[in-house]
């Protein structure tokens, strides 16, 4: 159940979902001394076991919502993306389609490099493992699957689960990802904006040893991120598990329809990837070889095609892929589901401070109100510019060698887009949240006295 409060003015806040989003929400609300549940519908937390990356921003977000949470990320392994000293280290994109010397068939053409983002790659299970670690059992419900939201006349929500119990919150936040059934509540199941969409793009994820991937690429490739790319289709691979281990992913352009919208995955095979890309370059084959030859087929869906017109409602609100499922071609989406627990908790923390002066319901929609303001846009531009990127990684030119260097002018492009998710004022953010709060505020005391009035 929700977290017992002696104080009546205390609200009580429910998380839906234990995903690494979920959990740092709700780490950076204990810190907050935010009385919190986090309902997660399986039956502990669990991830997939593949590679993630967070920029410096996304680090300095995990350490003002609370320090444990880095701790945790050192914990799993994280390493650096790259093998450069300086702090930024560097992405880098090389050709994967063509072989340019007959004489080296291991040599890529280098395409370009771009720095300043700062990543560390680790392991997403092993990272959720050691966030949760954190997180006071108390804090946790599982095998909590959310079956029904009704928000009531008093503003407080009633959540149904599967297994019939029923619990009362004052404030709900989704972070139940690209199928959240709380974005459904919040729009209808009539509306698009309710359910994910097919990208047209599959992935192949695998974990790889990191001695044999350094048999394939060669050591100092195999310990630096690297995009090979080519027409449609691109592999993207970077250190994990302290440099142990490989973090690879081959990604797939798809013209056909997904079959089954409530099932984004399928069962996959090696030899599937290897006749896509038969005759890619023999570095990226072999490396190809490394996956097992059992595979998960992931089709990529987002909120693309109809983001959401809001992320909240009342007293209910979404967040990470809940609000805003990207592709991962930026490989930023996690990063950005961080900043929005640090907004989150940062507002909610406020309730200590200004509650007390004010109903407590309506603090909490002036800031889930003012959450919607802050995040939406940046959030949703993420959406489409991924998109984006993606396509100029699969442009037919790569494979037309009187057009590379037409395919070259698109590096400008996206290191622009880079920056932009890389180079964000995370201090600037939190001011005009407060800012924005407690304008939201002082309008509706202005509204009641001039309610008073009349």
């Amino acid at each position: 159940m929700v977290v017992h409060i002696d104080t009546p003015a205390q609200p009580r806040i429910a998380i839906i979902g234990g995903g690494i989003v979920g959990v740092v929400l709700a780490l950076g609300l204990v810190r907050q001394k935010v009385p919190v549940c986090l309902y997660e519908q399986a039956a502990g937390f669990r991830e997939i076991g593949a590679g993630i990356a967070f920029s410096a921003c996304a680090r300095r977000c995990m350490e003002l919502a609370n320090p444990v949470i880095i701790e945790a990320l050192t914990r799993c392994g994280a390493v650096p993306i790259s093998d450069d000293e300086d702090e930024g280290n560097y992405l880098r994109w090389i050709d994967g389609y063509n072989q340019h010397r007959v004489d080296d068939p291991s040599y890529q053409r280098p395409l370009s490099q771009i720095g300043g983002g700062g990543l560390r790659g680790c392991r997403r299970d092993q990272f959720l493992e050691e966030l949760a670690k954190d997180v006071p059992p108390s804090f946790i419900e599982f095998g909590k699957r959310l079956e029904r939201l009704d928000q009531e006349e008093d503003g407080r929500s009633t959540l149904t689960f599967a297994d019939g119990t029923k619990v009362e919150a004052d404030a709900v936040i989704g972070c139940d990802g690209v199928k959240s059934r709380v974005r459904q509540h919040l729009f209808g199941e009539n509306h698009e904006a309710s359910y994910p969409q097919y990208t047209h793009m599959v992935a192949y994820r695998g974990i790889v040893p990191m001695d044999r991937a350094v048999d394939v690429l060669g050591e100092w490739k195999a310990h630096n991120f690297h995009h090979h790319v080519g027409p449609g289709a691109h592999l993207t691979h970077y250190p994990v598990a302290n440099n142990k281990a490989l973090n690879v992913v081959v990604f797939i352009s798809d013209p056909n329809p997904w079959p089954d919208h409530n099932n984004m995955v399928a069962e996959g095979a090696r030899d599937v990837v290897e006749d896509a890309l038969r005759i890619w370059h023999p570095t990226v084959l072999g490396l190809i070889k490394l996956l097992p030859e059992k595979l998960i087929t992931w089709a990529l869906f987002d909120l693309g095609d109809f983001p959401a017109p809001r992320y909240n409602a009342g007293r209910v609100c979404v967040a990470g892929d809940a609000a805003h499922a990207s592709s991962p071609h930026h490989g930023a989406s996690a990063c950005l589901g961080v900043e929005d627990a640090l907004c989150l908790s940062t507002l909610l923390g406020q309730l200590n401070e200004t509650a007390h002066a004010k109903d407590v319901g309506t603090a909490l929609e002036a800031m889930f109100d003012t959450f919607d303001v802050i995040r939406r846009p940046r959030t949703q531009w993420l959406v489409n510019s991924s998109r984006r990127v993606c396509d100029l990684y699969h442009q037919s030119e790569w494979a037309d060698p009187r057009r590379w260097v037409k395919a070259e002018t698109c590096f400008e492009e996206i290191r622009d887009r880079s920056y932009k998710i890389w180079h964000f004022n995370v201090d600037e953010m939190l001011q005009q949240t407060l800012d924005e709060y407690k304008k939201r505020l002082d309008n509706t005391d202005n509204g009641k006295k001039h309610i008073n009035k009349e």
